[in-house]
């Protein structure tokens, strides 16, 4: 799928990932050190049940993977994902286990230009990502900037 089409309103398949047990635990010592994303036996004694990935590690791979295709998508903004004044309602709906099978999605939902910033838009995007069991495990929207260069496809 073309960075038109995501322009354009398409959902967008940005990319897919088996999520491992050594990067949970990396991610969590480093970020998120609480008990049931790096020790086994306490993960265990939670409503979750086994070791689960962070939150903030699968936001983190959505971001990866958005601007991975971004540098694909639209080449002539020099691998520019776009500029973000921030997200909204992130969401957690559930967690991430030891070699879940992630894809991550996007679909511009708003197209604006910028008045106080010619030559700029204003997109905003419905963001999430599915297990293998095509079940959500994370949701956002987010806005980012970009300039008309890249918004003339759609």
């Amino acid at each position: 799928m073309t960075g038109s089409n995501w322009l354009s309103g398409d959902a967008v398949e940005l990319g897919c990932h088996t999520v491992t047990r050594d990067e949970i635990l990396a991610f969590a010592t480093a970020y998120d050190p609480q008990p049931f994303h790096i020790d086994d036996a306490a993960a265990a004694e939670t409503p979750f049940g086994a070791l689960c990935a962070s939150g903030w590690h699968t936001a983190a791979l959505w971001m990866r993977y958005h601007v991975l295709w971004a540098q694909q998508a639209f080449p002539e903004n020099g691998g520019n994902a776009g500029i973000s004044p921030g997200i909204r309602d992130l969401k957690w709906l559930k967690p991430v286990y030891v070699d879940d099978q992630l894809r991550f999605y996007s679909q511009v939902t708003e197209r604006r230009a910028m008045a106080e910033r010619p030559g700029h838009r204003l997109l905003k995007s419905d963001n999430w990502v599915d297990n293998q069991h095509g079940e959500r495990v994370l949701e956002f929207t987010s806005a980012v900037f970009v300039t008309d260069s890249v918004d003339q496809g759609a």
